[in-house]
Parts: structure tokens; sequence; C-alpha cells
């Protein structure tokens, strides 16, 4: 369980690049999380098709039913939270996209399961920690609300597919399920591209240099390992470690871009932290009763 601790740590250090990365590129926003996908997709290539061939051939009809639609919800995910960023305060549209792990025990409560009491407490407290660093600043503006709607939508996409992972790969490698469902929310993100508009090109080479960056950290080691590690870990674990990416996004963009993170950085961390630490405490309680 310790190298699954470490990976998620790793996965989590990652993904933290991916707001910093992503305010320092000059491109469209629904390009730039389709560029990150297609990139993925383009290094996992010869991986998939060379070495994990058999796997994918072997892949029956409901794992790549299951597989397709966890990148849809991806896609989704990208799709919606991106544009809120600019419909909505960066601290209203992060405070609710980081709602993941509330859906992800509220659908795990639907589906027949018990999750504790402290499962729930330690959600709410993580969810706490968020709010603390983001604040709370609703615009009743109808743009802002519609900002704000896409926002939480953005967390209840992650959270389906968070969900779906963790179902695929209790019997689908990394490797395969990964493969499939970056290149399922790249197409996605393609089409949306095309239909909106967003230019595809034309950037200048640092921004294709940031691209190549963000791909690397956010998409193949952030949500590749989360991929990886949400089989051990479960669902209610990696999505509320996930939260962790707030506070680390404000120390990467505080060390990089020298946008020195709020007093209140350091208190949201050990809050986020402490409801981690319940959520895992009542996720092994409830393996160890099971």
């Amino acid at each position: 369980m310790r190298i699954e601790g470490l990976l998620l740590a790793t996965a989590i250090a990652s993904v933290s690049f991916s707001a910093p990365l992503i305010a320092a590129t000059a491109a469209p926003a629904l390009a730039v999380a389709f560029w990150r996908n297609a990139m993925a997709v383009g290094a996992l290539t010869p991986f998939a098709l060379v070495r994990h061939r058999a796997e994918l051939r072997g892949l029956g009809r409901r794992e790549v039913l299951l597989t397709v639609g966890a990148g849809v919800l991806l896609a989704l995910h990208f799709g919606m939270w991106l544009p809120s960023l600019h419909m909505t305060s960066v601290a209203s549209s992060t405070a609710l996209c980081t709602t993941t792990p509330i859906w992800t025990t509220l659908v795990l409560r639907l589906r027949g399961h018990r999750p504790p009491a402290l499962v729930w407490g330690g959600t709410a407290v993580a969810f706490l920690g968020v709010v603390i660093l983001t604040g709370v600043d609703l615009s009743l503006s109808t743009r802002a609300l519609a900002g704000d709607a896409l926002a939480l939508a953005a967390g209840m996409a992650a959270a389906g597919y968070v969900l779906l992972g963790a179902e695929v790969r209790r019997t689908v490698g990394t490797v395969p399920y990964t493969y499939v469902c970056y290149t399922t929310t790249a197409v996605l993100l393609l089409i949306t591209c095309l239909v909106s508009g967003s230019s595809l090109g034309g950037y200048s080479g640092e921004s294709w240099l940031k691209l190549a960056a963000l791909t690397v950290t956010a998409q193949l080691l952030g949500h590749s390992l989360i991929n990886r590690v949400v089989k051990s870990l479960g669902p209610s674990v990696t999505s509320t470690a996930i939260l962790l990416e707030t506070p680390g996004a404000a120390l990467i963009a505080a060390l990089w871009l020298g946008q020195l993170p709020q007093a209140a950085a350091y208190p949201a961390l050990v809050v986020i932290l402490a409801g981690l630490a319940l959520v895992i405490m009542g996720d092994r309680r409830n393996k160890q009763q099971a």
C-alpha cells in the first residue's frame, strides 16, 4: 500500500501543474484540453499497440463500453470546467468543480454501498479546506451563474470518470484502459474544437513546449497514475486526494509564476489533509468489516 500512496502523491503533484501551465499557455482552453489528450495518445500508442496489443484485443464489450464512457465523462469534465473559468470567478469555479468526492460518495451510496461516517465527514472536511483556500464569491449575473453551473457539472463528470475507472480497472490494465479512454476524450474534444471554432494551431514555440509539459505532467503522470491507483485505493480515497491539487497548484504558481499564495493556503492544506486522513481511516475500517 505504501507504493500506492507514493504513486498517488506523484499523481497529485503532477496534476497540480495543470492550472499554472494552462494559465501560462497562449492557446484556447478547449484546444489545450484537446492537445494534452492527443499528445498523450501519441505517446502511449507504441506501448499500447506493441506491448499491450493482446490486452486491447481481449477487451470485452462491457469493458470497452465502460472505458469509452469514462472517456466521454473526462471530455465533459474538461469541456465544461475550462470554459467556466472564463465565465465566473476562478475561486467559484475551482470550489464547485472540486465537489467531485461528494458526488463520488453519493453515487456509491445509491449503488448500495454504505460509506461509513468517517468517509462522509472526511469528504466534508476536505471540501471545507478547498472553500477556505478559494473563498466563496458567487455572483448573481446570468453569465456567472452559467459558469458556476458548468463548474458544478464538471465536478460531477469527474466523479463519474473516477467511478467508471475504478470499475474497469478491476479487470483491465492501466495502459489499455488509459489508451482507449484518452483516445475517446481526444476525439470528442477535437470535434468540440472544430464546431466551436477554437484554433488548433498557429501557436508559438513556447506555447507548444508548455503543451508538451502539460501532457507529460498533468496527463501522462497525473491522470494516468490516478487510473493506476484507483484500483487498489478505491474511488473515495482517490477523489478526495485530488482536492490536494488546489493547494498544490497554488504552491507551483508561487514558485514559478511569482503568485504568492494567500495566507489561507496553509491552514487550508492542513484541513484538506485532515479530511483525507479521515476518508482513508473510514475506507480501511469499511474494508476490514467487509
